[in-house]
């Protein structure tokens, strides 16, 4: 196949747009993506301080890439979190980054902490993965807090956000259906502004970015998420997007254009926020999940 703006031999081909690029176009049409996800959902202002959290993956590290190239004020922030020569790898990568680059990287080691997720799985008899979620959300919200950050970055590509759409679409899920935006607003004191600037590309788009620009990341699926119901989401899809090409970004992006203002939650609706006793940080209990969490876990 040859690239559709100038006929040299394309290095990719994108089936959803009917079109291939060569290195040089493909980088153009990458950066595009991103700028209109940015623009459309008004992610970024000049000053902002931004967080990017990493796990020494290829989208992390490719999103960590491009902001930095922008110019935006980022710093890494990783969660170590303790399984493993898999933690172990992917802690290296995200230092190796940062040396590289000349970039600051926050690392928070939950064995350090002494509850890695293996640990806290077993002992609260809990789903590996919705523990894993949990205690980075907790660190993600607090680090971002205590450092000043105004914004939170997130490497959430077309792949995560379409299963995850579908996944609460199939259950009716409408509190979380209403939180599916790419740019979720600040939230009470200690909730900073999270965004999803890789939002309109797919997991293969952002791998070959990584591998023409010579990022360096860990590859391998993290060994706890097997069996995890994300997984099944995005492999019904695969099938579909095989047979019909851009049925990812249709059913996702077009939910922004046709639903998503269905499922907001209005301001009366909500729950009021309030300090966690145990942390501080901003809660709708007395006492937050996580630290619920560490409760049941000792």
């Amino acid at each position: 196949m040859k690239c559709i703006k100038c006929s040299e031999n394309a290095v990719i081909s994108l089936y959803r747009h009917n079109a291939g690029f060569c290195k040089e176009h493909f980088t153009e049409y990458f950066h595009k993506q991103i700028n209109k996800a940015a623009k459309d959902h008004k992610m970024f202002v000049k000053d902002d301080k931004v967080m990017v959290c990493v796990s020494g993956g290829k989208d992390s590290l490719v999103l960590w890439h491009i902001l930095h190239s922008y110019g935006l004020d980022t710093t890494g922030m990783y969660v170590s979190l303790g399984i493993g020569e898999y933690s172990q790898k992917s802690k290296e990568k995200v230092r190796k980054f940062a040396e590289k680059h000349g970039l600051k990287a926050i690392i928070v080691d939950l064995e350090e902490k002494g509850h890695p997720i293996p640990m806290l799985a077993s002992r609260t008899r809990r789903n590996a993965c919705s523990v894993c979620g949990q205690v980075k959300r907790h660190y993600f919200n607090k680090v971002a807090f205590d450092e000043g950050f105004t914004v939170v970055a997130t490497g959430h590509n077309l792949d995560d956000e379409a299963a995850r759409l579908f996944g609460n679409v199939l259950r009716w899920d409408t509190a979380h259906l209403g939180k599916m935006s790419p740019n979720l607003p600040e939230d009470g004191d200690t909730m900073k502004r999270k965004v999803k600037p890789l939002m309109r590309l797919t997991e293969k788009e952002v791998a070959a970015y990584a591998f023409l620009h010579g990022i360096d990341y860990i590859p391998d699926e993290c060994p706890m998420s097997k069996g995890a119901s994300s997984l099944e989401y995005k492999k019904a899809l695969n099938e579909l997007e095989s047979k019909m090409p851009g049925t990812k970004h249709f059913f996702y992006l077009e939910y922004f254009n046709l639903a998503a203002d269905r499922f907001e939650i209005k301001e009366e609706n909500k729950d009021k926020l309030k300090k966690c006793l145990k942390c501080g940080m901003d809660s709708y209990l007395d006492v937050c999940s996580f630290c619920r969490l560490m409760e049941k876990a000792e």
